[in-house]
C-alpha cells in the first residue's frame, strides 16, 4: 500500500485532524509523516517550508490536517525583557516573545548567560512558536561566526 503523496499545502481552516511537530520538525520539504489521528502520508513539497498554524494538508480521502506546534523543552526567561531579548537576538537564537516572558529552546549555555544578566530562567515544556524573520514571516536562520562568513556586523561593545 503506497502512501498518499502531498505536493502542496492548503489552509488549516476546517481541519479534522492535526499534525504535531516540534520547531525543527516543522522545517521540511520531503518526509513521511503520521498525523495525530494515525494517518500516514508523504509530504513532498517543491521547496523547504517552515510549517505554521496557517498550513493545512489535504489528503485524497478528503481529510484536512492542521499543523500545530508540539510541546518541547524550552526556557522561560523573565526580567528586563527588552535587554534580554537584545542579547538573545544577538546570538541569532529563535525567540518567542510574550508580554511576561521570552521563550527559547533549552540551551544550558544560554541559560547561564541569561542568569548572569539577571534573568530568571525556568525550564518548561510547551509549544514553541518563535518570531519570524526580519520581514515578519518564515524563520530566522543562524549563521557561523568563523572567518569568511561573508558579512560584517558587531556582536558586542566596541573598543572606541
Amino acid at each position: 500500500m503506497s502512501l498518499p503523496r502531498i505536493t502542496r499545502l492548503g489552509k488549516a481552516h476546517g481541519a479534522t485532524d492535526t499534525l504535531s511537530l516540534d520547531y525543527e520538525a516543522r522545517f521540511l520539504r520531503r518526509k513521511r509523516l503520521v498525523s495525530d489521528g494515525g494517518r500516514a502520508f508523504l509530504l513532498d513539497l517543491p521547496e523547504v517550508v517552515s510549517l505554521g498554524p496557517e498550513h493545512g494538508i489535504d489528503l485524497p480521502d478528503g481529510t484536512r490536517i492542521a499543523v500545530r506546534a508540539a510541546p518541547e523543552a524550552l526556557l522561560a526567561v523573565k526580567g528586563d525583557l527588552t535587554r534580554l531579548a537584545w542579547h538573545i537576538g544577538n546570538r541569532h537564537t529563535p525567540c518567542q516573545i510574550t508580554p511576561d516572558a521570552l521563550y527559547i529552546r533549552h540551551d544550558h549555555v544560554l541559560a547561564d548567560m541569561l542568569r548572569q544578566l539577571g534573568a530568571e530562567v525556568a525550564q518548561v515544556t510547551a509549544p514553541f512558536t518563535p518570531e519570524g524573520g526580519a520581514y515578519g514571516h518564515g524563520r530566522t536562520m543562524g549563521h557561523e561566526h568563523g572567518h569568511g562568513h561573508g558579512h560584517d556586523h558587531a556582536h558586542g561593545a566596541s573598543d572606541d
